[in-house]
């Protein structure tokens, strides 16, 4: 169905108009002047012709099938535009016109009418509120924006028209070309789901650029960006990640876990290359579309100045990529061609006077070494510097089997060789570091791409126990696990949880901690209190039935006083768990991409550094390990400075646990396991107090 609205043979533009400036004259205009290879049909009912093309008063009577129609009426004029469009055949509609539900509920309720009746016509619609498409393929121009790129191999989605318009301006102004440009505003059918599908098909389409507000349906978005980023890169700068106000949280997990999380989570699993800035959106996808695949994350840098090259140095450590020196025969043999005072350590710096010839050396050099993935050719322009011979030389030398990315520093000195290295398809920067990060989103996807098949282990686990809790709290109409609930959950999952049983007296408390042993933790139960230890509802290293006694007593004391509403189930008696490394394990339901899992080093970490790694379940074990070592205090569980190494599998082994619990019981909304006492390995870690929210999750327990 999507073939009408890329490769139309027909398009009506209804609502054509003979007054330049207007967005119906502009349209008609563009397609004319692009140079459309099919049939462009202008429809005005108060017009003959317009722009030397035969005018309409509706698309059937133009007297052919019609492909696609771009309306650009008012907005109440729209459904009748669609009832003619559907009469002369049309597959796809586009419709420009604003002034629907991003103005409000009237809007809406448009917005929602226009929708049905292309969904009952079998019509598919762009838009609305959208700029159009442009297609260079065909030479179509399908939009009112002023300006047309060359052909390319970039295609852009983009849920803003004034940031299509800005790309467009930065692809003539680079002269770096597009193959479809599709504007796709309020997505009220064709959504970026459809069009990355379509674009993974298109044999123009090398990489795939969006700029995204929000997403929807957002299991299917991973599903379909993931086949996608298989076969071609995909670039996306979504914006409108910060959370404006903030939400009362029953967990660590759940404050951790904001909406921009989630989209970084869902990116990473579906091999989805995240741009931050607008810049680095088209930084990524030049080198995507122009570069080969590095196939290692090695890097030389050639350079004439070594401030420069030490910039680059730093970028490329920073970014966890490596500045690894040339094998030894290649350097001397570099070092005979170059000047003695040259370097051909790793930058490769060919000094202030380098010529063509001596950037071509080094290049080659670097080229030649099979233990170099990816160069960066860096200029400055000095007083012998001939930067347009030198961007010659470079694009002589290439060899297609190697990444090489430029940064010629400077303005209108260097201006003819960059136009030169882009035209030549290669990429070039105004700094190191954007080379760097650009080589850096390229060594990344390249990486995910050489991935392992994703094998998800299952553990046997026994549901009945949890189905019991389960339909118990929804009998009671509660959302709250409370933590021995949440224990017993956690068991059926095979997690180790000391002896422990709820006391509802001081007597029933001595016998259980008799039972199970000294030393004992001893903590509140109730769906009403959240945060036990912030009201006296946690007491530790209790030794003798005295302490057991008296702890009771005076933990029921205090919180009837701090909160005398609360419902009071009992305490929680627990043989002391042994000591550890804290960590806390997590998961958060994300309306859009489900459940997230959450790890991280448990106290100041979370509280205060805010230390954790998220990643959406279900995870394989490599991606649980990657959790791990995606948190910047990772070294600490690897040991260091006399401390012992703790069991990092079992942790791994754990998220996974944690992973199946949530895909298998879609209505557990939140889990915290905090703290979890991990040990050395061959030690079983310890879940030292959980909790859980079933969906709809009532906030005022805090």
């Amino acid at each position: 169905m999507l073939e009408t609205l890329i490769r139309p043979k027909s398009i009506a533009v209804i609502g054509a108009s003979r007054t330049p400036g207007k967005v119906g004259y502009s349209i008609l205009n563009n397609l004319i002047s692009s140079g459309f290879e099919g049939k462009v049909i202008p429809i005005n009912p108060s017009a003959d012709e317009i722009l030397g093309l035969k005018c309409y008063k509706t698309p059937t009577d133009a007297g052919i099938p019609i492909d696609f129609t771009i309306i650009v009426v008012p907005n109440k004029l729209v459904k009748s535009a669609l009832e003619e469009s559907y009469q002369a055949g049309a597959k796809s509609v586009c419709v420009i016109t604003a002034g629907f539900k991003e103005v409000g509920p009237e809007g809406a309720l448009l917005e929602k009418e226009i929708t049905q009746y292309c969904k009952e016509h079998r019509m598919r619609l762009l838009g609305p509120n959208c700029l159009g498409i442009i297609n260079t393929e065909n030479n179509m121009n399908a939009s009112f924006a002023t300006q047309m790129p060359r052909k390319g191999s970039i295609s852009v989605i983009s849920q803003s028209g004034a940031l299509c318009t800005a790309i467009l301006d930065w692809s003539v102004g680079r002269g770096v070309g597009l193959a479809k440009l599709i504007s796709i505003g309020n997505k009220a059918d064709i959504s970026e789901i459809d069009l990355l599908q379509m674009l993974g098909e298109d044999e123009q389409t090398k990489v795939i650029a969006c700029y995204l507000e929000n997403i929807v349906r957002g299991e299917e978005f991973i599903k379909i960006a993931e086949q996608v980023a298989s076969i071609k890169p995909v670039v996306i700068l979504k914006v409108g990640t910060t959370q404006a106000g903030s939400r009362a949280a029953s967990s660590h997990t759940g404050s951790l876990a904001g909406e921009d999380i989630a989209y970084g989570a869902a990116f990473r699993r579906a091999g989805v290359i995240r741009a931050e800035t607008f810049e680095s959106l088209f930084d990524y996808a030049s080198a995507l579309a122009m570069q080969p695949l590095p196939k290692g994350n090695r890097v030389a840098v050639i350079t004439n100045a070594g401030g420069p090259g030490i910039m680059a140095a730093d970028a490329i450590e920073n970014s966890g990529l490596q500045v690894k020196p040339l094998q030894s025969e290649i350097s001397s043999a570099l070092k005979q061609k170059l000047p003695p005072a040259a370097s051909v350590a790793n930058p490769i710096d060919v000094l202030g006077d380098a010529d063509p010839e001596r950037y071509a050396m080094a290049l080659n050099a670097a080229l030649d070494d099979d233990t170099i993935d990816s160069v960066i050719v860096i200029l400055t322009p000095q007083a012998m510097t001939q930067p347009a011979e030198t961007a010659r030389a470079v694009i002589k030398n290439l060899r297609g089997n190697k990444p090489v990315l430029a940064a010629f520093m400077g303005g209108a000195d260097v201006m003819p060789a960059r136009d030169e290295l882009v035209l030549a398809n290669l990429p070039d920067y105004p700094s190191p570091e954007r080379a760097v990060y650009a080589l850096k989103a390229m060594c990344d996807y390249s990486a995910w791409r050489r991935r392992p098949p994703r094998v998800v282990m299952r553990f046997p686990v026994n549901r009945r126990r949890i189905e019991r809790i389960i339909r118990r709290q929804m009998r009671e109409g509660s959302t709250f696990i409370n933590e021995v609930d949440a224990k017993e959950i956690l068991r059926a999952y095979d997690f180790y949880v000391p002896p422990g049983a709820l006391a509802r007296t001081d007597e029933e408390a001595v016998t259980v901690a008799d039972r199970i042993g000294y030393p004992v933790a001893m903590k509140i139960v109730s769906p009403d209190i959240i945060h036990k230890s912030d009201i006296g509802g946690v007491r530790l290293n209790l030794s003798n039935p005295s302490q057991v006694r008296d702890a009771f007593d005076l933990m029921m004391l205090r919180v009837t006083r701090k909160m005398p509403n609360a419902k009071i189930l009992g305490i929680y008696v627990e043989k002391m768990a042994k000591q550890g490394r804290e960590v806390i394990l997590g998961m958060h339901r994300d309306p859009q991409f489900g459940p997230m899992l959450m790890f991280g080093l448990g106290g100041i970490f979370v509280e205060v550094m805010k230390d954790v790694s998220f990643y959406l379940a279900p995870i394989t074990e490599e991606e649980a390990l990657q959790m791990l070592v995606g948190t910047r205090s990772y070294a600490l569980l690897k040991g260091t400075r006399g401390q012992s190494a703790v069991d990092v599998h079992a942790i791994a082994q754990a998220l996974q646990k944690m992973s199946q619990l949530a895909t298998e019981f879609p209505g557990i909304h939140e889990i915290d396991i905090n703290p979890f006492i991990v040990g050395e390995v061959g030690t079983p870690p310890t879940v030292a107090d959980a909790r859980m929210i079933l969906g709809g999750l009532n906030t005022s327990h805090e």
